[in-house]
């Protein structure tokens, strides 16, 4: 991780909770306007051993061990800095009269980065809060040194497999907003208890999908309660992911349930526009997608340019600026000038009923599904344009003279692409993803720093003393 913790910092990340952890709320299973109540106080390792939530199973590590084939390679879904995450079925050969269901079981790794004080978090919020736009804890393990969540098992994987993949599935515009609208419900949700709960994390690897492409909020580990009584923020370490954690958030450690909504604005704009957050293969003026796209969300002609070319015909106009707009306006520097996350919900309903999306659903026949797609390779003259950028210029043959003076020369010495420099690159160029990237924890003194480089990991989680 090239240096980025010291021991002492790999220390803090493994204590247990602290008194300011999760402050807690009650179960609620109403629909998406529901409002949370306060949680309960934060239960420790010992507490969670022995009485647990009430709806969240206590299991052993033999039985998750039966669950998942013995931890079988081939039963791996995804690793994170959390560590890997298992497929199993939890059946009665499993544990006697438990109904049959596939799960996905993820196991703390005790090197990683994240440690008992994030697992203890995740259990707390996620074994008393329930909403539809939120994984569901089914169950976890807590003996010896072993640390295990085991959450319903989510079949279409997280929202980056789908969007960044070199060989991936093409979402329609249709089931971007529908994934849009439900992380926007889930936020919605956790900002509207009676103390909010600041999610912290938002990012398009923690948000799942379920068979119906159903958005649900995933690994809580960095949540926290929100401000209380007089308060207007929260002073907390800094830690997220590069790229989505909100500028005034980094600059001072100061936590807001708006720090939310710019990260879910740096997630819209990954949806409409195709591209990561942070992409180092690109032109250094296109490093930082958010710096150099959304000055051109207000203005329509740019706009149209930069959507993602797989979405062409599927948007009416008027949905499209609208859904622009509102991710400028998550995006903005001043978190007083963000929407709140029921201002974003109310938006995103009324784009869906708008006349001009019905039609375009019924002319395309769009029905939510996906299609399979591969980027395009570099074209085979752009290959050669790249290639003779890196050859050495190579003589021509002398031109007889005409009429006994030289002939002219041409200026052209290399194959021309057709565009001025000041145009973007080639549609094929600007929409080849980057390769993926594993999601560990970096450390953010690097951001802060006006030496340090984030290059070598552009969407890696931070973390910061």
């Amino acid at each position: 991780m090239g240096g980025c913790f010291s021991q002492e910092e790999h220390r803090l990340q493994s204590r247990p909770a602290e008194a300011a952890g999760p402050d807690g709320l009650q179960k609620s299973k109403s629909d998406s306007k529901a409002t949370a109540s306060v949680l309960a106080p934060p239960k420790a390792v010992v507490d969670l051993q022995v009485e647990g939530y009430g709806n969240v199973n206590i299991f052993t590590y033999d039985e998750l061990s039966a669950a998942t084939k013995n931890f079988r390679p081939d039963q791996i879904l995804g690793e994170g800095g959390f560590g890997v995450v298992y497929k199993g079925v939890i059946d009665e050969n499993v544990r006697a009269g438990f109904p049959s269901r596939q799960v996905a079981v993820k196991e703390l790794n005790p090197e990683g980065f994240q440690g008992d004080k994030e697992w203890l978090a995740e259990v707390n919020y996620l074994g008393q809060l329930s909403h539809p736009n939120l994984v569901e804890l089914i169950g976890y393990c807590c003996e010896g040194s072993h640390r295990l969540l085991v959450y319903e098992y989510m079949a279409c994987g997280s929202l980056e497999k789908h969007l960044f993949r070199r060989v991936c599935l093409n979402m329609p515009w249709s089931t971007r907003m529908k994934i849009a609208l439900g992380a926007a419900r889930g936020l919605e949700y956790l900002h509207r208890a009676e103390r909010s709960i600041i999610y912290r994390d938002f990012k398009t690897s923690n948000i799942l999908l379920d068979a119906d492409y159903n958005a649900k909020l995933s690994d809580f580990g960095l949540a926290r309660t929100g401000p209380s009584g007089d308060q207007t923020h929260v002073s907390t370490r800094v830690m997220g992911t590069y790229g989505y954690a909100a500028p005034e958030y980094v600059m001072t450690g100061h936590l807001t349930a708006r720090s939310d909504v710019y990260g879910f604005g740096v997630v819209l704009l990954e949806m409409i526009i195709g591209r990561r957050a942070v992409d180092d293969s690109r032109p250094s003026r296109e490093h930082n997608l958010v710096d150099w796209a959304r000055p051109l969300l207000v203005h329509n002609r740019k706009l149209f340019r930069i959507i993602d070319p797989r979405m062409e015909g599927q948007y009416s106009t008027k949905a499209a600026t609208e859904v622009a707009s509102l991710a400028y306006r998550c995006l903005s520097q001043n978190p007083k000038g963000r929407p709140t996350m029921s201002q974003v919900v109310e938006t995103f309903e009324a784009v869906q009923n708008m006349p001009e999306c019905q039609d375009i659903l019924l002319q395309n026949g769009i029905t939510g599904a996906v299609t399979l797609y591969e980027v395009p390779k570099e074209p085979a003259d752009r290959v050669e344009l790249e290639k003779a950028k890196q050859e050495p210029a190579v003589k021509t043959a002398a031109i007889p003279p005409v009429n006994g003076k030289p002939a002219p020369q041409s200026r052209r010495t290399r194959p021309g692409n057709g565009r001025s420099k000041s145009e973007p690159s080639l549609e094929c160029k600007m929409y080849i993803p980057s390769p993926d990237s594993d999601e560990q924890q970096l450390g953010l003194e690097a951001l802060a720093s006006p030496n340090g480089s984030m290059k070598d990991h552009p969407d890696e989680d931070l973390y910061k003393i």
